[in-house]
């Protein structure tokens, strides 16, 4: 069985490809490498250099390899970004997302794990976020994620296309040295460039309603979110049925202290964090429910805040050649 994965040279995608060699399926990549790696993509594995919106690429790979299913990745990520892209944002996460799935229904693929994003919800009013809760995005981003749900609901609906979107806030870690996050807009990675480079992190705010006083938000390990994406396409595969949306979350969170703590305690660089003013809009706590995915995707938090902040700092300093 082979499973293509749209944007597998990237940071979480390069991990679903690695879990997919590990639970035997065979990965097929396809990416731009506007954001990606060509060196994440593992020898044997088949790389197609392209972008999704390319409908006729996309064909011809998924009827070349017999690909059984598509795990979709592939995406511009950046929330912030998007508010100053937005036009970049709707063609590639939309457009793009349509073009792949008229390639699937010509191809006759039928089944489709889509990677959304917690950025649906917008700032929910409560502090843990379920399947149940009412979606209002604040960014581009966020919109285009649901509108992605919302065409691959309506081909479902109209083609019998067998799908499931898993939501995820805060994606951290790394399951193999050689594969890292090398975004300049996510917490881990801006925390471990500046203790390396001998600057001090910042805290943004210490007066929230939370145990010690900093914002508290869902931070999952990589490789957890990856054997949870394999864990949907198994099921696919096997005919069983999935709720169309899951959240990948932790239940109860981690507050920016824990992660600075964990940061000096890890890599053994004694700081205080410099304290600044609040953010505006930024909510005491968000934390998603995981429970319907432990049920239904061998969803588990296997790695506590030491394990994400280790291997992303092992991570780094491979990249560096330390």
């Amino acid at each position: 069985m082979t499973w293509l994965v749209t944007g597998g040279a990237g940071y979480i995608g390069s991990h679903v490809v690695d879990a997919l060699r590990g639970a035997g399926i065979g990965p097929v990549v396809i990416d731009s490498l506007s954001s990606g790696h060509r060196e994440f993509v593992p020898a044997g594995v088949p790389f197609v250099l392209g972008s999704i919106l390319d409908e006729e690429l996309v064909e011809r790979t998924l009827t070349q390899h017999a690909v059984a299913g598509v795990i979709h990745l592939a995406g511009f990520k950046y929330a912030g970004v998007s508010v100053q892209e937005p036009l970049l944002t709707y063609e590639q996460n939309v457009t793009g997302t349509a073009a792949l799935l008229g390639a699937m229904e010509r191809a006759g693929v039928d089944k489709l794990v889509f990677s959304s994003s917690a950025a649906t919800y917008g700032t929910p009013g409560g502090d843990i976020v379920t399947e149940a809760t009412p979606t209002n995005p604040e960014s581009p981003y966020g919109e285009s994620k649901l509108i992605g749900e919302w065409l691959i609901r309506d081909q479902g609906r109209a083609r019998g296309l067998q799908h499931t979107s898993l939501r995820y806030f805060n994606v951290v870690g790394s399951g193999s040295p050689e594969l890292y996050d090398t975004s300049p807009h996510n917490l881990f990675p801006i925390v471990l460039r500046a203790l390396t480079s001998g600057q001090t992190p910042r805290i943004y705010g210490t007066d929230y309603n939370t145990p010690d006083g900093t914002c508290v938000r869902d931070y999952v390990h990589v490789a957890d979110l990856a054997t949870s994406h394999v864990a949907a396409a198994q099921s696919l595969a096997a005919g069983r049925a999935l709720e169309p949306i899951y959240n990948l979350g932790s239940g109860d969170g981690l507050s920016v202290r824990q992660i600075m703590t964990a940061m000096a305690k890890v890599t053994g660089i004694d700081f205080e964090p410099e304290i600044g003013p609040r953010r505006a809009g930024d909510p005491d706590r968000i934390v998603a429910d995981g429970a319907l995915a432990a049920r239904d995707l061998d969803w588990v938090m296997r790695h506590s805040v030491e394990d994400m902040v280790a291997s992303a700092y092992a991570a780094q300093r491979h990249a560096a050649g330390v």
